[in-house]
């Protein structure tokens, strides 16, 4: 895994730029680093050797020195693709990086689609002076850039793409909006203003005096596309494989274990294929009702994995704000941001490689929030006056300040927030933050901005349901998981592969309804019939948790003081009064207020860097 940068621009200290913008990046590839300059281009590159550890160096030229690439990313079919250029290319190295190179000089754009992998590349053609960035399909790598009068800039990652901008970056109000909604920002778009990401499952092209252009490579199949209805051995062959394609490293693969199923699964079909002991690591939290130890302890045993673990007792404020402004460059409001650095420092100490279940909840319907748009359907159908009285009732309870897997009460709460949000969701995008009337109190100044999600999630055609797994698949896994995962595991320079997110395995999901992977009660009904062999009954039947963070408690104590003091400071698009009222109902014990608290104090302490 890596981080490059690339500068095409007048300046003559180009190059300084792009050692300053790839150095920045040496946690992402701290055994190697590389700049080379082209003409009025530069290309610096860092690299984590995981392949092929002794040669295939970036920047990779041809031999004629035409074409450049710089890469970020893992091709697991790349020796087949590589038997399938040999005719044509005389290679030089062992290893993925000049299999790429040779595909799109030889096919171009056209060889995207047979890529198995993760991957964010930049390829410079120096005599017709154009550049090819693309992105893996799901968007596990980053790519950002910035398109100026002064020539084209792009990075791996948002502080190191700053450093080879002489411009003066200024907040983008739209994305602003987007974020109090959502948590995070909407694919192609970023915190600033002009300054854009690469979409995933697309490739662009850019040349000096013309317009970008920018062309998808690859679509989540349609629910309705009439595919065949794939069964239990079709999945089973292609999880399977997909697992044992992303062992292939010459370095140690461990494997993250929280206890929850996807990570189970991920782990049992891995140990087989291991010629030692798989080493697993899990965080735990002195706050029992996030804790998880119980299960990653009994899955661990049954598997028989090498396992580790460590324990988060508090927030850790120089933790977060390190990784905001020194690998984000943008709020970011997924709290479990913080346990997955700590797991990935944890795991960073022993292996270079990990594997992680992301991916499971979003295709097979593993999240509680579906079942609950099943109630929605027969609770909409219920007189108003009753609805309007069970409500009632329900809102003069305190809002307990537990995890909500440990408690019915707290999930009717977070019912009741989705029955308000409801009107609100169409399309639906991700779950709202703030129910409307909230929203425009607590953000007066961003009334009316916002920028559209994607197009797919507004086809008529789709339901609730299938809407909410297209969107959860094709908005909140990019911008929000995997975002926080690349983060935080390269931060400790640490690669991260999903299985679950091989895209043969996510074709195979999407090509079933809705209806196979959930019903009320039940979610990820295939993937459980599937694999019902592999795990123990306990870890199958066990209550859906996630990895959060106790913020009911942290808020009601140094962290609510800490955003206090950042409230003196709000700018006009937050109203510091009405936060302040969130935080003392919070306090009280009244509501749970502490992911609403905690998107406000993110983007807070984001501001004062």
């Amino acid at each position: 895994m890596c981080g490059f940068a690339f500068y095409y621009g007048l300046s003559d200290c180009s190059t300084d730029l792009v050692r300053k913008s790839v150095q920045r990046m040496r946690h992402r590839g701290p055994d190697e680093s590389r700049v080379l300059a082209k003409g009025k281009a530069s290309l610096g590159h860092v690299r984590l050797s995981i392949v092929d550890l002794g040669s295939s160096h970036q920047p990779m030229q041809t031999p004629d020195r035409r074409f450049s690439l710089i890469y970020n990313g893992e091709i697991y079919n790349y020796r087949e693709l590589r038997s399938h250029l040999a005719s044509r290319w005389d290679f030089q190295t062992s290893g993925d990086t000049e299999v790429l190179l040779a595909g799109l000089v030889l096919e171009g754009e056209k060889f995207l689609p047979q890529i198995e992998g993760m991957w964010a590349f930049a390829l410079w053609d120096s005599l017709t002076e154009s550049l090819l960035l693309s992105r893996d399909r799901m968007g596990k790598k980053p790519l950002y850039y910035e398109c100026s009068h002064s020539g084209f800039r792009c990075a791996s990652e948002l502080p190191a793409l700053r450093d080879l901008t002489e411009n003066t970056w200024s907040e983008d109000v739209d994305s602003t909006a987007d974020y109090f909604r959502y948590g995070y920002y909407l694919p192609g778009f970023t915190a600033w203003q002009n300054i854009f990401e690469v979409l995933p499952g697309h490739w662009l092209r850019w040349s000096p005096d013309k317009q970008i252009i920018e062309q998808s490579y690859w679509q989540l199949p349609h629910p309705q596309s009439g595919m065949a209805n794939p069964n239990d051995e079709d999945l089973i062959n292609t999880l399977e494989a997909a697992v044992q394609k992303r062992l292939i490293a010459d370095v140690e693969v461990g494997a993250f274990l929280s206890g929850g199923v996807d990570s189970s699964l991920i782990c049992a079909l891995a140990q087989p294929h291991m010629s030692k002991q798989l080493k697993t690591y899990t965080i735990g939290f002195s706050e029992h009702t996030y804790d998880e130890r119980e299960y990653a302890d009994l899955a661990a045993r049954y598997i028989g994995t090498d396992h580790h673990v460590e324990e988060l007792t508090c927030w850790d404020q120089s933790r977060l704000e390190s990784l905001l402004t020194g690998h984000l460059g943008q709020p970011f409001a997924d709290s479990s941001l913080l346990p997955t650095s700590m797991v990935s420092e944890l795991a960073a100490r022993d292996v270079k490689v990990v594997l992680s279940g992301d991916g499971g909840d979003e295709l097979f319907g593993g999240y509680q929030r579906y079942q609950a748009r099943l109630i929605l359907r027969w609770y909409t159908r219920l007189p108003t006056m009753l609805r309007k009285y069970a409500e009632s009732a329900l809102r003069a309870l305190p809002e307990p300040g537990v995890h909500h897997s440990r408690s019915l009460l707290k999930k009717a709460h977070l019912f009741l927030n989705i029955v308000q949000r409801y009107k609100a969701e169409t399309p639906y995008t991700a779950p709202l933050i703030f129910h409307p009337e909230e929203y425009d109190r607590l953000f007066p100044g961003l009334a009316g901005y916002g920028h559209r999600p994607p197009k797919l999630l507004e086809e008529t055609d789709l339901d609730d349901l299938q809407r909410m797994l297209f969107a959860d698949t094709l908005v909140y896994m990019p911008q929000d998981i995997l975002v926080k995962v690349d983060r935080a595991s390269m931060a400790q320079s640490l690669e991260t592969r999903a299985p679950l997110l091989d895209h043969k395995v996510i074709e195979l999901a999407f090509s079933r309804p809705g209806s196979s992977h959930f019903t009320l009660g039940n979610g990820k009904r295939w993937l459980k019939k599937a694999f019902h062999n592999r795990l123990p009954d306990s870890i199958w039947r066990r209550r859906k948790q996630g990895f959060g963070v106790p913020l009911h408690e942290w808020f009601r104590g140094e962290l609510g003081d800490r955003l206090n003091d950042l409230l003196r400071s709000a700018p006009e698009s937050i109203n510091s009064d009405s936060v302040g009222q969130l935080l003392h109902e919070h306090k009280s014990g009244k509501r749970d207020n502490g992911y609403r608290l905690w998107v406000i104090y993110v983007y807070m302490a984001n501001r004062n860097q």
